[in-house]
């Protein structure tokens, strides 16, 4: 594993995807420490982030070895580009997550829900990473210290520079084109038109960012005419 310049953009893409798409995960750590004293729930959070990073890229590293299923590549894009326009609608989770009363209970519990929630995290890492497994595992090694350490920085940021939002929403429709044009199933289209691998991920991404501002647009002006 060489490192260069395009190999460090491939890693910080990584970061940021996992980044922007753990806000909701550093909620749940909120939430399941918050009845635990502090030292305790310093110890939770370690231990419980650190568990659940190595089952992230086991189960990362599954679903790079998944993607090589006929038509799971196109699939996957598919429903990366959904993901990326409930980003950028904000379109949230409801988050029903019981605090743990005891330093395990806290810990089996950010460990169950990062599984249960991280699966668009993996979908999207999986897709970004082309199945190199040692940038997933660098990449997440980064970015959960960050989610964890930096939650309220992180989703206090998302809420007041949209723009963040956007620039999410534009990787990950970048990350869908990639998966859909790599799909051995239809990989003949682009090599017929070579051309549509240029034109291909700047339409999905202007898609993207345009559907999804023109929501958020018209969700503020039907709230501005109730108010």
């Amino acid at each position: 594993m060489s490192f260069d310049l395009d190999t460090l953009l491939f890693i910080l893409k990584i970061i940021f995807i996992d980044i922007i798409l753990g806000g909701d995960n550093a909620v749940v750590i909120a939430l399941a420490c918050r009845r635990l004293e502090e030292k305790k729930r310093n110890e939770a959070i370690l231990l419980g982030t650190g568990i659940a990073v190595i089952i992230r890229i086991a189960l990362t590293a599954i679903v790079v070895s998944l993607l090589n299923i006929p038509y799971l590549l196109l699939v996957g894009g598919f429903f990366l580009i959904i993901i990326a326009i409930r980003l950028i609608t904000n379109r949230q989770e409801k988050h029903n997550i019981r605090a743990g009363i005891s330093l395990v209970a806290a810990v089996r519990t950010i460990v169950l829900a990062d599984m249960v929630m991280g699966f668009d995290n993996m979908l999207a890492i999986a897709g970004a990473s082309k199945g190199h497994i040692g940038y997933i595992a660098i990449g997440l090694i980064f970015s959960v210290p960050i989610i964890v350490w930096g939650s309220k920085i992180i989703l206090i940021a998302m809420e007041h520079v949209p723009f963040l939002i956007y620039v999410g929403g534009g990787i990950l429709g970048y990350t869908a084109s990639e998966m859909i044009m790599d799909e051995q199933e239809i990989r003949w289209i682009f090599e017929t038109y070579p051309q549509l691998t240029h034109i291909f991920p700047i339409l999905l991404i202007a898609a993207l960012l345009v559907t999804g501002w023109l929501y958020n647009l018209f969700s503020s002006w039907k709230f501005a005419k109730r108010s």
